[in-house]
Order: C-alpha cells, then sequence, then structure tokens
C-alpha cells in the first residue's frame, strides 16, 4: 500500500484512532452497564459479537460516506408558533439514539434504586438477555457511529487512500474497545457508586445527542436558536467527575483499613 509511505498518512492514521477510541468511550460505558447484566461466562461473548457487528455497520457506513452526509438535507420541516426546525435523516437517527440514551439509563436507575430484580426463568433470561444486550451494543454504536464517521471526513478530505485510513483506524479502535471494554465491565460493576455515575454519564450523552440532533435541525424554541453541547464540556465533566470519585473511592479504602 503505497498510501502508508507517506507521513501524512500515518498522522491521519493515528489521529483518527485517538480520536474514534475518545469517542468510543461512552460506548465502552454503555456496553459495560449492559453486559453487566449477564452471567459472567457469557460477557465477553456478547461484548465481543457485539463489537464485531459493530465494526461491520461503521465500516459500511463509511463506505456509503455520501450518502450519509446527503442526509444532512432537511426531510421535511416544522414550522409552529413556538417551535421551527428543518429535519434531515442524520437529526432523527441522533435523535432517537438520545432517547434511547435517556430511556435505558432513567430505567436502569430506576431498577437498582428501587431493587427491582428479573423474574424469569434463568435460561430464559439468559438468552433473551444475550440477544437484547448484543442488538442495543450495535443500535448505540451506529448512532454514535455517524458522529466518528463524519469527524474521520473532514479529517481526511483530499487525502489519497481516504477510506482505506478510515477503515484502518476504526479496525484498529475497536480491537482496542475489544480488549478493555470487559475490564471496564468489571470494575463498574464491582463498584455501584460507579455504576451510577456511568449511568449518569449516559443520561448527559444522551441529552447531548439530543441537543445536537436539534442544532443540526436549525430548530428554533420560542425564537431561541437551539445550539450543539461542546464535547469538551462533557467529557471535561466526566474526567471531573471521575477524579472525584477515585478520591472518594480511595478515602473509602483507608476509612475500612482503619
Amino acid at each position: 500500500m503505497e498510501i502508508f509511505t507517506h507521513i501524512d498518512t500515518w498522522v491521519a492514521f493515528f489521529t483518527l484512532t485517538f480520536l474514534e477510541i475518545i469517542l468510543g468511550i461512552d460506548n465502552i460505558i454503555f456496553i459495560s452497564l449492559t453486559a453487566g447484566k449477564l452471567p459472567k461466562h457469557q460477557i465477553r461473548k456478547a461484548t465481543n459479537i457485539g463489537l464485531l457487528l459493530a465494526m461491520v455497520f461503521r465500516i459500511l457506513l463509511l463506505m456509503g460516506v455520501s450518502y450519509i452526509i446527503a442526509m444532512k438535507d432537511p426531510l421535511f420541516s416544522v414550522n409552529l408558533s413556538w417551535f421551527q426546525a428543518s429535519v434531515s435523516g442524520q437529526s432523527l437517527i441522533l435523535l432517537g439514539g438520545g432517547f434511547f440514551l435517556l430511556y435505558k439509563s432513567t430505567r436502569e436507575i430506576h431498577q437498582k434504586v428501587e431493587g427491582i430484580e428479573h423474574s424469569a426463568t434463568r435460561t430464559d433470561a439468559v438468552k433473551s438477555t444475550l440477544t437484547s444486550v448484543i442488538i442495543q451494543i450495535v443500535v448505540i454504536d451506529i448512532v454514535f457511529s455517524f458522529d466518528s464517521v463524519l469527524t474521520a471526513v473532514g479529517m481526511t478530505n483530499g487525502l489519497d487512500g481516504a477510506l482505506v485510513v478510515m477503515i484502518s483506524a476504526v479496525i484498529v479502535s475497536i480491537i482496542i474497545m475489544m480488549i478493555f471494554a470487559v475490564p471496564v465491565g468489571k470494575f463498574v460493576n464491582r463498584h455501584p457508586t460507579v455504576q451510577m455515575l456511568a449511568l449518569s454519564f449516559l443520561i448527559l450523552i444522551g441529552f447531548m445527542l439530543v441537543t445536537e440532533s436539534a442544532h443540526l435541525s436549525q430548530a428554533v424554541i420560542f425564537k431561541q436558536h437551539v445550539g450543539a453541547i461542546p464535547k469538551g464540556y462533557l467529557y471535561f465533566a466526566i474526567a471531573f467527575s471521575l477524579g472525584v470519585e477515585a478520591l472518594n473511592m480511595k478515602m473509602r479504602k483507608k476509612q475500612v483499613k482503619a
């Protein structure tokens, strides 16, 4: 491959891989919480199958990138006295993914707070849960793929062999996620406070997807334009919260030893 003999190609490849991993952090959190409901011997299987299928879908999205970009064009418009928007296919997908995360996270928090347990037989529960976990992983990854794919297209615009570079970065990032998803999941599920914090992160991410959808639709609510939430703010909030929780965990360990 001659394209990998150029320094620009390698810079784009490593940058894209890094961005894919960063954008995949919320994916790993979602996978950890969703797969954590399965028996231990099912967790890695569900994670790997879900991520492999997600990789296939993301590569297909890259190959159909021109169609994805075209989905920015409005499909229909809404013009009410208090709400106006030009809704596109891309914004509908982000809106659906945002509501899905909000519903899933709120439901999980409710079950943990109320102590609700599933009352199905073990065999049926494992079978249905394994299937649902894989489907949820794939669905949410497809939603997040739009963000990463559009970022990749913008970064590799004009680069020779851009499609090969983007697909290579996706494959490497998915492999890295497969390696770390299960260890992260075990850590999250061992610490209930971290689990609740992760669910709160998913609510933030879901809300961000909803606002991003409104921003892409150029939505105006009560004569106020809806702006996109900068992802830097979100990642800073997540990092800061994790730092505070790490200090709390360290302090709790000292109290136990004392």
